[in-house]
């Protein structure tokens, strides 16, 4: 019975480990909290002011923006430094009337790769 006992405990310490690494795993990749231009947004303005917001901290050297435009052109955004670690920065000028897909791509700092699309409007 003591060795029966043993593995008991073993295998509840091994499932225990094994459910905390999935939660951590879950949690690990970032995810937008809030967008400017929010999803499915029609704005009159042609300069847009862009910020993602995360939930976790972003690597910015391994992180993309870029915009999609009513051509499906795309055009690579700069990202802004000196932001907040969780937020993301850019600005984008002149932009013509029609449909835009504001297309991200981060790098949470734990190494997790997340990629999306926001869609927005310009309407004059």
């Amino acid at each position: 019975m003591p060795v029966q006992r043993l593995r008991i405990r073993r295998y509840r310490w091994i499932g225990a480990f094994t459910l905390a690494l999935a939660s951590v795993a879950v949690n690990a990749h970032a995810i937008v909290v809030s967008s400017q231009p929010a999803a499915g947004t029609t704005m009159k303005e042609n300069d847009v002011a862009v910020e993602l917001r995360f939930n976790s901290r972003i690597d910015y050297r391994r992180s993309r923006l870029s915009l999609i435009g009513p051509d499906s052109k795309r055009a690579e955004l700069f990202i802004l430094t000196g932001t907040q670690p969780d937020v993301v920065a850019a600005d984008a000028r002149r932009l013509a009337s029609g449909n835009y897909r504001l297309r991200w791509q981060v790098m949470s700092v734990d190494g997790h790769i997340t990629r999306g699309d926001i869609p927005f409007c310009i309407a004059r």
